[in-house]
């Protein structure tokens, strides 16, 4: 890779780049120039058009009118192989892996087969030590959670030894430290001349990463800054024209136990995944439960035993309200009241194919008659409800899933979920890859589902968010839960210290203190 100062050309010059769709333009005249060894910002609100101008650039998509010139060069990508080989890598926000495959395997596919399966396998290795992205190469991805999918594309795109690399959202789902790791790596590559494009809606990254920034609404170039002379809110700004609200936080008046995990202790149903030892926990109507953790400590298997993906929950080891719903189905939990937003949107959330309406019959019935019949004029009517109310982005209530910018898509997802008034609601991620204005619109729809009465319990690895929504915190570390701690009492340094399981010689402590000062008295 050349310095910086060696090449006084932009490694990327866009010009007029403008892309349609049917009933949507989603870039309009885009202009925009990337200096190598620049870590540059593409700044904007779900649906500005920030992917589909970078899956230009990566040539997964065609643009209608404009040019790209690379290194000096006009250049048409006709395809991501060739955008490789021109030296662009893209780490997406939706992943794009193969479920039944390897991490070696499909990092693989897109190398120069010249290498065997093992050289990868130990580049994989070499490279994940390097960046402090731990993954095991041998593992299935289907046994792998998202944070842990994300550190795979991570490491696909830097195997390639890029000059332009695109990142989309790659910290959404890592945790602080993991984000620290990544972005000295970063900065490691951009001293080496390599250029970076850096998609993300956590403003105060930009503002700690990043050397420029274009920012985009409505899928036109509203603005060009330098974002360490910026203010989040000065970005805000720029991005959706105002600050977002502040969140208003009441005191929680908890009521009765809505959820009630006892004693819950699961062996493993992937080699590759975790027993659950022994996890406790409540929630109350009228309280926010957050359970902080890195990815892939026991999540997923405890969000599969309390949703009811995973049926070999103990008798008796989880009730919603006096019911025993141990081995009670996901339809059978929904008429007690959960429901739950998974952390996959597409596969999971939603049906990528199918229309925004039709993915509301995957955990909604309101619309459907006595006989089976859907009632397809208030189904419709009940998705343009949900759209208006989260003001999602979408053409209409058919609008098909996959078409939705991710967090727009996030939105719906929540906000399908909300509508059914639950008296119990499970969220994992809840604004994975959500611009600043819809995360807050998220939050404030969770705390007001909370202030109405409903439990709600959330999973999440943005600490910030944990902190901000929630009334008490557990913390997740190999298999087990950590024990309730109020979030007046939580601070970063110590949420983090327990998230490598050394919550126990506390808790040890804090006994010893009490007998100590039991027989004091």
């Amino acid at each position: 890779m050349s310095s910086p100062a060696a090449d006084a050309l932009p490694r990327l010059k866009l010009a007029g780049i403008t892309k349609r769709y049917p009933g949507v333009v989603a870039n309009q005249g885009i202009s925009l120039s990337v200096l190598p060894g620049q870590i540059h910002a593409l700044l904007g609100e779900n649906g500005a058009g920030k992917s589909t101008l970078m899956k230009i650039v990566y040539g997964a998509v065609k643009p209608d009118e404009g040019e790209i010139v690379y290194n000096g060069q006009p250049v048409q990508v006709r395809n991501p192989q060739q955008a490789r080989a021109l030296g662009i890598s893209m780490v997406f926000q939706h992943f794009s892996l193969f479920d039944t495959l390897s991490v070696a395997e499909n990092v693989w596919i897109g190398l120069d087969k010249s290498l065997t399966l093992a050289e990868v396998t130990q580049r994989i290795r070499d490279k994940a030590q390097q960046y402090g992205l731990d993954i095991d190469p041998l593992r299935p991805v289907h046994s792998l959670s998202v944070g842990e999918m994300q550190r795979v594309e991570i490491i696909r795109a830097l195997l390639g030894e890029p000059q332009l690399l695109i990142l989309d959202e790659p910290t959404s789902v890592l945790t602080p430290q993991a984000v620290e790791k990544l972005f000295e790596v970063l900065r490691q590559l951009s001293a080496q001349g390599c250029s970076i494009l850096y998609i993300s809606h956590k403003l105060h990254e930009i503002r700690a990463l990043c050397t420029a920034c274009t920012v985009l609404r409505g899928g036109q170039v509203t603005g060009v800054c330098d974002p360490r002379e910026e203010t989040n809110a000065s970005l805000s700004r720029l991005m959706i024209g105002a600050e977002p609200p502040a969140l208003q936080h009441k005191p929680a008046q908890a009521g009765a136990v809505q959820l009630d995990v006892q004693g819950l202790s699961l062996t493993r149903q992937d080699p590759f995944g975790v027993d659950l030892l022994d996890v406790s926990l409540q929630v109350r109507a009228g309280e926010v439960v957050g359970i902080a953790g890195v990815s892939g400590n026991g999540q997923r298997e405890l969000l599969y035993a309390l949703s009811g993906e995973d049926l070999r929950s103990p008798t008796g080891s989880i009730h919603l309200r006096e019911h025993d719903a141990a081995r009670l189905n996901p339809a059978q939990r929904r008429t007690l009241g959960l429901h739950f937003v998974p952390e996959e949107r597409l596969g999971r959330g939603a049906v990528p194919p199918m229309g925004l309406d039709h993915n509301l019959l995957l955990t909604r019935s309101e619309a459907v008659g006595p006989l089976g019949w859907i009632r397809t004029a208030a189904l419709a009517a009940q998705a343009r409800s949900i759209i208006e109310r989260l003001r999602v982005k979408a053409a209409g209530a058919h609008a098909a899933a996959r078409s939705l910018s991710g967090g727009n898509l996030q939105k719906f997802i929540v906000g399908r979920e909300i509508d059914a008034g639950p008296k119990l609601l499970i969220v994992s991620q809840p604004t994975w890859g959500v611009d600043v204005g819809a995360a807050a619109q998220i939050r404030a729809e969770i705390l007001a589902l909370r202030d109405a009465g409903c439990a709600v319990l959330v999973v999440s690895e943005e600490l910030d968010e944990l902190f901000e929504l929630s009334d008490r915190l557990h913390v997740m570390a190999k298999g087990q839960l950590s024990p309730s701690l109020p979030v007046a009492e939580a601070t970063i340094e110590r949420i983090g210290a327990w998230m490598s399981g050394l919550w126990h010689g506390e808790v040890q402590q804090h006994l010893h203190d009490m007998e100590a000062g039991h027989a004091a008295a």
